[in-house]
């Protein structure tokens, strides 16, 4: 694209935020909801940590904040009338942050309430969950700012997503051995869990690499 044909662009851009203003600064919603996404996690991996592991109350009202945020946005983008780029990439970025927070207190509350210790395979599922949400929230901060980084970001949490892959099969394939088939199906549950919040993942990743390609 030319400079001129550029200057034209960013004329046009500017004339119809003139005439339609965005009401409301979805992307600094969007860094915030990821802040609180990446504490959540953190917060996960923080709590595998502890012997015994207690009842995951902090991560419970984590999820309940992050609910609140979110509805807030959704209420907010029905009621707008322009947004910074694609309405519907900021809510499903929105909704699949706020899944990958679900899947996490879920198997904080499976640990808790099956009794299961966490074993190396939860925990390297986490530490990569935590690795690859990193990428993604600064991924989300550096959005409208900077592509070339935010491309070696979503490389770098889709990283992070085939090692939660690899754990997952590989965790599965022994725990399908054990001679212990409750404990089996406790833990199964949890590894469950963990590989859906990476799915999660995976998913905001992708809409904020098609948010990004939008911004180009």
């Amino acid at each position: 694209m030319t400079k001129e044909k550029s200057g034209r662009n960013k004329g046009k851009k500017g004339v119809f935020e003139f005439i339609f203003p965005i009401e409301h600064d979805f992307e600094a919603m969007l860094v915030e909801q990821a802040e609180k996404t990446l504490e959540c996690v953190y917060s996960l991996v923080q709590w595998l940590k502890k012997t015994p592991t207690d009842d995951p109350q902090q991560l419970m009202q984590l999820e309940m904040q992050l609910d609140a945020m979110r509805y807030d946005m959704e209420d907010k983008l029905m009621a707008s009338f322009s947004t910074p780029f694609d309405r519907q990439d900021i809510y499903s970025l929105s909704r699949q942050m706020d899944y990958i927070v679900n899947y996490s207190y879920e198997t904080a509350r499976e640990i808790y309430a099956f009794e299961v210790h966490p074993d190396d395979a939860i925990l390297g599922m986490a530490q990569a969950l935590l690795q690859g949400t990193k990428c993604t929230a600064a991924g989300v901060r550096a959005m409208g700012r900077d592509k070339k980084r935010v491309e070696e970001l979503i490389r770098s949490a889709r990283s992070a997503m085939r090692m939660i892959d690899d754990i997952y099969i590989q965790s599965m394939a022994s725990l399908l051995r054990t001679d212990n088939p409750m404990d089996a199906i406790r833990k199964r549950e949890v590894y469950h869990h963990l590989r859906d919040a990476g799915r999660a993942l995976r998913t905001t990743v992708d809409i904020l690499h098609h948010a990004v390609v939008g911004l180009s």
